[in-house]
């Protein structure tokens, strides 16, 4: 792809690339360890406070999604038209110290509040971040960059179910919570002095975003089919990936009679190495396919959700753990093939002066139904059939209805395949 002096990846070099991209991946990982920790801190909690699955459903979704979701957009705004390192430390900061705020909770409440703080310092980063990333690559190699950078979810996920599983293990959940708020701290000065913005270099600011109003920018973003269905197969995709995953460890507790230590082990494997396999995988894959044919972008999503319900329908039915653990992994690998391509085509339509704002509208109802929702739904679904068949039974049939969604999901991207390329703006 011939470069112009104007793009803003012109400025950089492979090496210096790497190094961006390496921090804001440990920035991803940080960020999903903090949110998703709590999935393995859940049974803990439950047994201290006293708790219904309902409750904790709230305390894993809806506590953190509310002020996530609700924050989104207006930092996105600011990240489109000022220094995206500067928000992205801040936001940094900001939920580790909440995260360490979370083990000093004495009530369900407290804690309830203090995953408000988590979340509202959350809303800072995915956006500039994927944003930052596209103006440090060309186009044609955003979706292997930004596959790289989504997989920072999965490493961050198994980092808090293995590292604080075996932290809840040994000293308890609030120990647990308190140490991945101190390492966050640690992160927060590296990104501000590694990172940086393009935007300073005068003749690659991108001055359109100032001339239009936030109002407008939503408007224009919704107006494209293919963004519309962008935006509601990302959003399905969250109400069983980052909703009803969360009770996975739960399962294999209540289910399989693992320990919280072994159960975060096992589950972190599979999501890391199905992790590592499906984004970067994908990410090129998908790369590749749609260097003659764009549209490739969705469609690559849509099959990739379509074919991974039946290996998770599977891995939650059988009684026996060796086909369940082999099942989630082959699960994980098409699942997390299909995110990158996904968010690399909301790249392609949005344009270069709404990428922070494209991604935070995404993630602002992403986060708000199906990471705020997901949870509670699959709580609300434990509980009704638990009394009649189990926790344990009742739990897994929760999570069978949970992930029939991507059904769904898959139709979504197939359809903003079609509609595409002609929602294209660079």
């Amino acid at each position: 792809m011939m470069m112009s002096e104007q793009d803003p990846w012109a400025l950089y070099g492979r090496h210096e690339r790497t190094k961006f991209l390496i921090v804001l991946f440990l920035v991803g990982a940080c960020n999903y360890v903090d949110r998703n920790v709590i999935g393995v801190l859940l049974q803990q909690i439950k047994e201290e406070f006293l708790i219904s699955d309902t409750m904790l459903g709230f305390l894993g979704g809806a506590s953190f999604a509310l002020f996530y979701a609700t924050l989104g957009i207006p930092v996105a705004w600011w990240a489109d038209r000022g220094d995206r390192k500067l928000v992205i430390t801040i936001s940094v900061t900001a939920w580790s110290v909440m995260t360490a705020v979370c083990g000093l909770a004495g009530t369900y409440w407290q804690l309830i509040v203090a995953r408000f703080g988590v979340g509202a310092g959350e809303a800072g980063a995915i956006p500039p971040a994927q944003s930052l990333i596209s103006d440090y690559y060309p186009p044609d190699q955003r979706s292997r960059a930004i596959g790289i950078f989504t997989a920072s979810s999965s490493v961050g996920y198994v980092l808090g179910l293995v590292v604080g599983g075996m932290l809840a293990q040994a000293y308890g959940w609030r120990v647990t919570f308190i140490v991945f708020g101190i390492a966050g701290l640690v992160l927060a000065p590296v990104a501000h002095l590694t990172l940086i913005e393009p935007r300073r270099i005068s003749h690659h600011c991108k001055p359109i975003a100032s001339e239009e109003s936030i109002t407008t920018a939503v408007l224009t973003l919704l107006g494209k089919p293919a963004y519309r269905y962008l935006l509601c197969g990302i959003v399905t995709y969250f109400l069983m990936a980052y909703g009803a995953l969360v009770f996975i460890v739960s399962l294999m507790i209540r289910n399989h009679g693992l320990s919280v230590g072994r159960a975060g082990v096992l589950f972190g494997a599979v999501s890391a190495v199905g992790a590592a396999v499906g984004s970067v995988g994908g990410g090129a894959l998908a790369d590749r396919l749609a260097r003659s044919d764009v549209t490739w972008l969705p469609r690559f999503a849509g099959w990739g959700l379509l074919a991974c319900v039946p290996l998770y329908e599977l891995a939650l039915w059988t009684p026996s753990l060796f086909i369940m653990i082999c099942m989630l992994l082959m699960g994980t690998v098409v699942l997390t093939s299909a995110v990158p391509p996904a968010y690399a085509a909301v790249h392609f339509v949005c344009g270069s002066a709404r990428r922070s704002l494209a991604i935070a509208l995404v993630l602002f109802f992403a986060n708000l139904i199906g990471l705020g929702g997901g949870p509670v739904i699959t709580g609300v679904l434990s509980d009704a059939f638990g009394g009649n068949h189990g926790s344990g039974t009742g739990l897994r049939y929760a999570l069978m209805i949970m992930t029939s969604v991507l059904v769904a999901a898959g139709w979504a991207f197939l359809k903003a395949g079609q509609t595409l390329a002609a929602d294209v703006e660079n």
